[in-house]
């Protein structure tokens, strides 16, 4: 692991990029909602995208970078954030026999949809503003969804996670190279093509329009770091070996 220096910024305004994103980095990000982020988009267009993201298959590979972060307890307590279908959490109660998981998302629907489990408990919940105790947990995990909350949230969601979780793992889209943000459209095509095969391309429009949004909305390292210390100075941010697409950090508390 390697541990990132705390910056003073105004989270407000400070860029996906981090603070000192280049022009062009500042430039290829938008405030544009993913469909699965809207009130007024029919649910069944944003179950299509998240059935399209559970195709992508990366719940083994976070499912064991989480469970790495709490091996040395025996049933470790973990929240599942933003989970959608809840596919992680499900992995993570396959691989560990004794690990106890609440998942939660802000979309009731979703939440609704996560098969029952006697180790798992289902509860609708914002990031941002978590109902739970101090240290009700050994981890809480963020895969795949934090792009989604803007800086003035995302540092509230740091906050919130760090205190009522020892540990808080983020894996997310990594922000691309600033010279390979300009094709960010055609990586979005390339991403969704499987999809549009096999359920036909106006099906499939809504997981490229969302594919689109997430990498121009995905935050570098550099920015995480400065939303932790916007969260509390405290907070430290160690950043797993980088395995792209991804990005994976870890914020705890001294």
């Amino acid at each position: 692991m390697t541990e990132q220096q705390s910056c003073v910024v105004d989270i407000e305004t400070m860029p996906r990029g981090g603070p000192s994103a280049s022009w062009l980095d500042r430039r290829m990000q938008t405030d544009v909602l993913e469909y699965i982020d809207r009130y007024d988009v029919p649910d069944r267009i944003k179950q299509v995208v998240i059935s399209e993201l559970d195709r992508q298959d990366w719940h083994e590979d976070n499912a064991r970078t989480a469970l790495a972060l709490v091996a040395d307890i025996d049933s470790p307590r973990i929240l599942e954030l933003g989970a959608g279908h809840g596919k992680l959490s499900a992995k993570i109660l396959e691989l560990h026999p004794t690990a106890t998981v609440t998942i939660t998302d802000l979309d009731p629907t979703s939440v609704a949809t996560i098969a029952a489990h006697e180790r798992a408990t289902t509860r609708v919940m914002d990031a941002t503003a978590l109902d739970a105790a101090e240290n009700s947990y050994d981890l809480v995990v963020f895969a795949m969804s934090f792009h989604h909350l803007p800086p003035a949230q995302a540092w509230r969601a740091i906050a919130e996670a760090t205190r009522i979780g020892t540990k808080f793992l983020v894996i997310d889209l990594a922000r691309l190279p600033t010279p390979m943000l300009p094709l960010i459209p055609a990586l979005g095509l390339v991403i969704a093509a499987p999809g549009a095969f096999r359920k036909g391309p106006l099906t499939i429009l809504p997981f490229l329009h969302d594919a689109i949004i997430s990498m121009l909305r995905a935050y570098r390292p550099q920015a995480l770091t400065a939303l932790a210390a916007a969260a509390d100075p405290a907070i430290r941010v160690e950043f797993l070996p980088v395995r792209p697409p991804l990005v994976r950090a870890v914020f705890s508390r001294p």
